[in-house]
């Protein structure tokens, strides 16, 4: 009798103790939770951008501002009238913010952002019964973004990231409607024709995504020409190659560490043309100039890794999220400017992989977790530090870009990997 009571008094009490964490676990996992979550973080960050210290909507308001205004005051239009940094759909957004005129336009534009990251996040949690992966790719997201902080919303990156996001989700059902986001994304800001390259190298529809992009961007580029822009619908490809090393850029590294050091003849200098600061000194030009060299060199690689694994019949889920993160840390890492909102791309891919393999995709999402801490830490708080090139702040951006590079080290394992097993083909007609 004693051991009947002892046991059900133990049952009981393993009962009460695990009721907590179910209901705790059911509240965290619902839906409400998720979208409680999303606004919190969105509203923190929209009041960072707006009060908080080292100006995070710089480029926002003393930019795109002006950019906008001068075209609706009949000036100039950007991409159109000159030569242009950004594709010209980014003019698209910036010109949307004027909508409650420009003393409004700070706020204007985080609630288009804002209004993006939703549409994204819905598609993210679906319609159907909220799966486990999605949950997790969603509360990763959301703590992603508070991690990168007021950048994550502040610049002209923040609005391709939900449309690739988008774009990346949809891939595997619907490849033309991915094709169409992911080519729209990439004439606002050039980087999610990454994206576009993994999904055209994983896809076993690449004709139609091709197909899609390449007539897209005709129409766009038609457009452009229809405006009067002529060969400024694609000054930006001449525009990013004048730049020269801007001091986030991982290259960078070796001129920060010889200023903190005290060398001579280094230094930070800010060019007023194209509103960056520079990286001055022997070999910086050089280095600026191979940069591009060195990133397309490094997307040939990528790229057949990529082809050798699909070659191999890797499956779309296994090659597409490790490709597409991949090309993106390319791109970030022999990049002449690496501008700290650059951190953002990493979201896309990694809520991919996220929802199609969360186990295989933990190492990934903690390091892109850990290099958007170090971003909010060096941008926009003490970044006055790091154009003094204190050491502190050098050290910080270093562990940065280490991080980055173990990233990709990573991510060319996994594409290596998807291709190690052959899977054989079947014969024509089965």
């Amino acid at each position: 009798m004693l051991v009947v009571m002892t046991a059900g008094r133990v049952r009981e009490a393993s009962a009460s103790g695990t009721r907590p964490r179910t209901r705790w676990r059911r509240l965290l996992g619902g839906r409400l939770a998720l979208w409680a979550a999303f606004a919190l973080v969105h509203a923190a960050l929209v009041q960072l951008n707006l009060w908080a210290p080292g100006w995070p909507l710089g480029d926002v308001e003393g930019v795109y501002r002006v950019w906008a205004t001068n075209a609706a005051d009949g000036y100039v239009r950007m991409g159109i009238d000159v030569p242009w940094v950004y594709p010209i759909l980014a003019f698209a957004p910036m010109t949307a913010a004027l909508a409650f005129g420009p003393d409004w336009y700070s706020q204007t534009w985080l609630g288009i952002v804002v209004l993006l990251d939703a549409v994204a996040f819905a598609i993210l949690l679906g319609r159907r019964r909220l799966s486990r992966t999605r949950r997790l790719a969603a509360w990763w997201w959301v703590g992603f973004l508070a991690l990168l902080g007021p950048i994550a919303l502040g610049r002209i990156d923040a609005i391709t990231v939900p449309i690739a996001m988008a774009g990346l989700l949809w891939a595997a059902g619907r490849p033309r409607v991915a094709a169409v986001l992911l080519t729209i994304g990439a004439w606002v800001k050039v980087w999610p024709a990454a994206l576009l390259g993994a999904l055209v190298v994983a896809s076993r529809r690449r004709g139609e995504v091709a197909t899609v992009a390449v007539a897209l961007s005709a129409g766009i580029v038609g457009a452009s020409l229809i405006a009067g822009s002529g060969l400024n619908a694609l000054g930006f490809v001449a525009e990013q190659a004048g730049r020269g090393l801007q001091i986030e850029a991982p290259l960078a590294l070796a001129w920060l560490w010889q200023i903190a050091a005290g060398v001579d003849g280094v230094g930070i200098v800010y060019d007023r043309e194209i509103l960056t600061f520079q990286i001055e000194g022997p070999g910086a030009d050089v280095a600026a100039a191979l940069t591009t060299p060195v990133m397309a060199a490094g997307v040939v690689a990528v790229l057949l890794l990529g082809v050798r694994a699909a070659r191999r019949g890797a499956g779309f889920g296994r090659l597409l999220p490790p490709l597409a993160l991949a090309f993106v840390l390319v791109l970030m890492l022999a990049n002449k400017v690496g501008s700290p909102q650059f951190v953002t791309w990493l979201a896309a891919p990694v809520v991919l992989g996220l929802v199609l393999r969360p186990r295989r995709f933990a190492v990934p999402a903690l390091l892109a977790a850990g290099i958007a801490l170090v971003t909010q830490l060096i941008y926009p708080y003490w970044y006055e530090r790091l154009l003094m090139a204190h050491p502190v702040l050098v050290l910080a951006l270093t562990v940065k870009v280490l991080l980055l590079v173990v990233l990709l080290a990573w991510c060319v394992r996994a594409v290596w990997q998807a291709g190690d097993i052959r899977v054989p083909r079947r014969p024509a007609g089965a």
